[in-house]
């Protein structure tokens, strides 16, 4: 039956609807989505730690002068030490001189003995009587073989002559006749043949001296030898008794009564005393800025001392060198051997610089990065930064920060591996 509707009444109206019912829940689920992605998008994945404000160190990023200088314990020593090492072994006998005894040059320190040297002596001084008289046995019958020869010389010389008249007479006989051909022959031989004997006696007389000279100057020679042997024996036993070879004072005496010592053990040292230098060990950190030369002050409460680097010794050990500074003002009163000072070694000019003070964040990043406050003072985030020079206060910073901003100095070890520290 259909509902008819009269002329006077309104007529129903039915409402048209954009999107269908069916669809809402298709729609609802697009929203849902597109949050979910919004949220992964925009949501801050950074890692974050929760740090308590006290437990940690902040500090301003500071511009000012950068003083470059370090701060470095040295040790007074001696400006030189000469080591006592034994000239010639033995067994110590007695100490003469104590640790810390003030020396001059040839004083006797300790006394050595030894038996062997002094049986060397006694076989040296037997050697060499025994070589003198030999010596002296040579000369002796080189002596008279040398006046035999002489005489034999001389007998030829006669000969000679008495040969040679009775040649010439003959010769002047048998011109006139008066004697026979063969008896003049035989006188011209008898003159020739003590003419040839002279030659032959003047040869070994020559030759005879020239070996005589060279074995009484071989001898003499083996003599001398042996003479100044003895006197080196003789020495050695005079090195029997350690001798300070200059003025000073005894450092460490390293022997004890009765005990053997060889040739070249280090008995101990004498320290010049003369001035002073101060030892000190440096952070290897620094190997390629120490040099000698550089300025380095210690600072009393009445004055202050100037030293100069004299020396930097090239090998490192444990992360460190050694260097000599000398003073090269006024000494301290009452220096002492061994005693500590605390030293400042300026490395080179003030300079204007960005700077922040150390701290044991550097131990964790080497200087490398830095945990950076934001402008509310409630997060921290790592920043890349460079560090270059440093000293006993600040490190000087070449890149990364801005004065005003501030950044946490303290050790990073509880911020674990996060990249975002949020203070409570």
């Amino acid at each position: 039956m259909e509902s008819q509707l009269s002329p006077g009444m309104d007529r129903v109206i039915t409402e048209k609807r954009w999107i269908k019912k069916k669809y809402w829940k298709y729609i609802a689920g697009g929203v849902i989505i597109l949050a979910v992605i919004l949220f992964f998008i925009f949501r801050d994945w950074t890692s974050t730690v929760r740090v308590e404000k006290e437990r940690i160190t902040i500090a301003t990023v500071l511009h000012g002068v950068f003083n470059d200088y370090i701060t470095n314990d040295g040790t007074a020593a001696p400006i030189s030490t000469v080591y006592l090492d034994a000239y010639e072994g033995g067994k110590v006998e007695e100490i003469i001189l104590e640790e810390g005894s003030m020396l001059k040059k040839g004083d006797i320190i300790i006394k050595l003995s030894n038996n062997d040297l002094n049986l060397n002596i006694l076989n040296s001084e037997a050697q060499l009587a025994e070589k003198s008289n030999f010596l002296r046995e040579v000369r002796i019958r080189m002596e008279q073989e040398k006046h035999s020869l002489e005489r034999e010389m001389l007998n030829a010389k006669f000969d000679l002559i008495a040969k040679k008249r009775t040649w010439e007479q003959n010769k002047e006989l048998y011109k006139d006749e008066l004697i026979s051909h063969d008896e003049f022959i035989r006188s011209e031989e008898a003159y020739l043949l003590a003419d040839k004997t002279l030659e032959l006696v003047v040869l070994r007389q020559k030759q005879d001296n020239e070996f005589r000279n060279l074995q009484i100057e071989q001898i003499t020679e083996n003599l001398k030898n042996m003479q100044m042997n003895l006197a080196l024996v003789k020495q050695q036993q005079e090195y029997l008794n350690v001798k300070s070879p200059v003025d000073g004072q005894l450092g460490s005496l390293m022997v004890e009564i009765g005990q053997s010592i060889s040739r070249g053990f280090r008995i101990g040292q004498v320290n010049i005393l003369t001035s002073y230098k101060i030892e000190a060990d440096v952070d290897e950190h620094y190997i390629d800025r120490i040099r000698p030369g550089l300025t380095g002050y210690i600072e009393r409460p009445n004055d202050t001392l100037q030293l100069e680097i004299k020396k930097v010794y090239p090998e490192v050990r444990n992360g460190r060198f050694k260097i000599d500074l000398v003073f090269t003002g006024k000494l301290p009163e009452n220096i002492r051997i061994g005693q500590s000072y605390f030293i400042k070694l300026q490395l080179g000019q003030p300079t204007e610089a960005i700077q922040i003070p150390q701290g044991s964040f550097y131990q964790a990043t080497g200087g490398q990065w830095i945990f950076v406050l934001d402008k509310s003072g409630r997060y921290a985030t790592k920043r890349n930064i460079k560090i270059g020079r440093k000293n006993p206060q600040y490190y000087e910073v070449m890149d990364g920060l801005a004065p005003g901003e501030q950044v946490i100095v303290s050790d990073y070890a509880m911020f674990g591996d996060n990249d975002k520290v949020e203070l409570e």
